[in-house]
């Protein structure tokens, strides 16, 4: 599935260029992926819509009711299942992400929101890097040089590069 995500990345530098779900499919097909892994893809990115698409109502509802709500300095406390899942270097990474503000606190939700649903655990860092760029894609959000490098190019546990 991850190399299916690296792909449409690659392929399709904007998410609005990306065909339909059914033309997406075939053309993943021609490229020579997996049936399973593309449908595995597919469902993925469709949850990644389906949670964008809910959490940004929520927040567009609380904000209304509670503006400063989203002005608070607080800080966010996994769960231990969070924590089993996801593992300490994919929330440190995410740490570090938003500390740096390139994510905010709703992209850090669906992150992890998304990283679970892979239902792998502990997921390693370069997947975790991978759905991170997926939600930035998804929202149409151009990532920096330094933040693609950082992304992508590289899993500083094997040194083996993501992109084709």
């Amino acid at each position: 599935m991850f190399e299916i995500l690296v792909y449409l990345y690659e392929t399709y530098y904007r998410p609005d260029t990306c065909p339909d779900s059914i033309a997406l499919a075939k053309k993943l097909s021609a490229v020579g992926f997996d049936d399973e892994e593309i449908i595995a893809a597919l469902d993925w990115l469709r949850g990644l819509a389906d949670t964008t698409n809910n959490l940004s109502t929520v927040v567009q509802d609380v904000a209304l009711s509670t503006p400063s709500l989203f002005e608070s300095s607080g800080f966010r406390v996994y769960t231990d299942e969070e924590q089993s899942l996801l593992g300490a270097e994919s929330i440190g990474y995410l740490h570090y992400l938003q500390g740096n503000q390139m994510l905010d606190s709703q992209q850090r939700e669906i992150v992890i929101e998304r990283a679970i649903a892979v239902d792998e655990a502990p997921l390693s860092l370069s997947k975790f890097k991978v759905i991170v760029l997926m939600i930035l894609w998804s929202q149409g959000r151009e990532s920096d040089i330094m933040m693609f490098d950082e992304l992508l190019l590289a899993d500083d546990e094997t040194g083996t590069r993501l992109l084709h």
